[in-house]
C-alpha cells in the first residue's frame, strides 16, 4: 500500500488501538498495584518502570531504525510487545513479576519514537507540529474510549478482564501496520559525535527538557497518584476511569488548539500557557477536600498535556534534517521518559513521608517556576521560533 491517505489512516488506527491498549487499565492500575504491594513507594517504583524502560530503549531504537534504513519491523514488534506486557500484568501477583511486566510495556511504548517519525515523514518538514498534533488526536481518542471503558470492564469481569482486552487491542494495532508499504531508506551508520552535536542543539534540547518536566508532573499526578487520592475521597473504579477520561478528553481538545495554531507561530506561547494550566490543575488536587472539587483538576491537567506535549514534540524536530529526525525524536522521547520514571518513583517516596496532597502542592510550585523559566528562552519570530543564546 503506497497511497498516502491510506497510510495516514492506517497509522491513525494503529495509534488509536495501541494507546487504547496501554491506557485501558491505567485508571485502576495504581490501586491494583496497591492491593498487591501496599506501600505507595513500591507502587511508585513499579509505575516508574514504564518510564525507565522507555528512556533506555528510545535512543537505541532511533539509531537502529536509521542505521538499518527501515522502521516497519520495529513498529510491529514494539506494538506486539504492548499486548504481551498487558497479558502478563493481568496474570502476575508478585512484585518482581509486576515490575518486569511494567518494564515490558515501557519497552513497547519506546517504539513511539519510530511511529512519530514514520508518520511525520508523510508530511512536509515545516508541518512537523501539525503532524504531531494529528497523531496526538488519534492517540487521545484511543485513550478516551479505553479509559471510559475501564470501570464497566472491571465490574463485568474484574481487574484481569481489563488486561486481557488490552492484549487484544495491542495485537490489533500491530496487525494494522502490516499493509503499510515502506521504501527502504539509505542506511545511516551511527556517529556518536553527530548524536552528541544533535543533543546539544538548543532547539532540540530545550523543548526536550521542558517536555521531561511536564511528564514528571503528569506521571506523578494524573497518570499516577490522582487515582489513589480519588479512592481516598470515595471514588469507585468507574469514577477513577471517568477522572482519567476527563483528563484525556481535555487533552484531545488541547491537541485541536495546537493544530489550529500550528501555522501561526504560536507554539512557544502555547507551551507557556500549558505550564500555567498544569500548575492550576495540580494545585486544585492538592487542596481538594471532596470528589466534586477534585474533578476540576483533570480539566486543567488534561488541557495542559494536550497543548504542551505536541507543541514541544514538534518543536524538537522542526529544524532537524530528515536523515537525523529519528535520532532527534529518540533523544526527545528518551529524555522526557526520564521524567516519567523519576516522577512516580520520587513522588511515591515523598507522599509516604508527607502525604499525597502536600506532595502535589510542592510539585505544582516547583514545576511552574521551572516551566516558565524555560519558556522564557523561546522567542517567536514570524511563523517559527528560535531560542535565545
Amino acid at each position: 500500500m503506497t497511497n498516502r491517505k491510506a497510510a495516514i489512516g492506517l497509522y491513525a488506527l494503529a495509534v488509536f488501538f495501541f494507546w487504547g491498549s496501554q491506557y485501558i487499565y491505567l485508571p485502576t492500575l495504581p490501586t491494583y498495584l496497591q492491593s498487591k504491594v501496599i506501600d505507595l513507594s513500591w507502587v511508585g517504583f513499579v509505575l516508574s518502570m514504564y518510564g525507565l524502560w522507555q528512556a533506555l530503549v528510545r535512543i537505541p531504537l532511533g539509531i537502529a531504525a536509521d542505521w538499518w534504513g527501515r522502521r516497519k519491523p520495529f513498529l510491529i514488534v514494539g506494538l506486539a510487545l504492548g499486548a504481551l506486557g498487558a497479558w502478563i500484568l493481568g496474570t502476575s501477583d508478585h512484585l518482581i513479576g509486576l515490575t518486569l511486566d511494567r518494564a515490558i510495556t515501557g519497552v513497547s511504548t519506546g517504539v513511539w519514537v519510530v511511529l512519530v517519525v514514520a508518520f511525520s515523514a508523510l508530511f512536509p518538514p515545516e508541518e512537523a507540529v501539525r503532524a504531531s498534533s494529528l497523531l496526538m488526536i488519534a492517540n487521545s481518542f484511543g485513550r478516551i474510549v479505553a479509559t471510559a471503558s475501564t470501570g464497566a470492564l472491571d465490574q463485568l469481569g474484574g481487574a484481569t478482564l481489563v488486561f486481557f482486552v488490552a492484549t487484544g487491542l495491542g495485537l490489533l494495532s500491530a496487525i494494522l501496520i502490516l499493509p503499510i508499504g515502506e521504501t527502504r531508506r539509505a542506511p545511516q551508520p551511527p556517529s556518536m559525535r553527530g548524536i552528541g552535536k544533535l543533543f546539544l542543539r538548543r532547539d532540540v534540547l530545550l523543548p526536550t527538557l521542558l517536555s521531561a518536566l511536564m511528564q514528571y508532573v503528569l506521571w506523578s499526578t494524573s497518570f499516577g497518584f490522582f487515582a489513589v487520592l480519588a479512592k481516598q475521597l470515595g471514588a469507585t473504579s468507574v469514577i477513577q476511569g471517568m477522572i482519567v477520561t476527563l483528563h484525556i478528553v481535555l487533552a484531545m481538545l488541547g491537541n485541536f488548539v495546537v493544530l489550529a495554531q500550528s501555522q501561526r507561530g504560536n507554539a512557544a506561547r502555547l507551551v507557556g500557557a500549558s505550564f500555567v494550566l498544569l500548575f492550576i490543575g495540580v494545585l486544585i488536587a492538592a487542596l481538594a477536600s471532596s470528589l466534586p472539587i477534585f474533578f476540576i483538576a483533570p480539566i486543567f491537567t488534561g488541557a495542559a498535556l494536550g497543548i504542551g506535549y505536541p507543541a514541544l514534540m514538534g518543536m524538537s524536530i522542526e529544524r532537524v534534517a530528515d536523515s537525523e529526525r529519528t535520532i532527534a525524536m529518540g533523544l526527545h522521547q528518551a529524555i522526557y521518559a526520564i521524567g516519567m520514571f523519576v516522577g512516580p518513583a520520587l513522588s511515591g517516596v515523598v507522599a509516604d513521608h508527607i502525604g499525597l496532597q502536600p506532595m502535589f502542592g510542592i510539585t505544582a510550585v516547583v514545576m511552574l517556576a521551572l516551566g516558565l523559566l524555560g519558556t522564557t528562552q523561546f522567542k517567536v519570530q514570524g511563523s517559527k521560533f528560535h531560542i535565545e543564546p
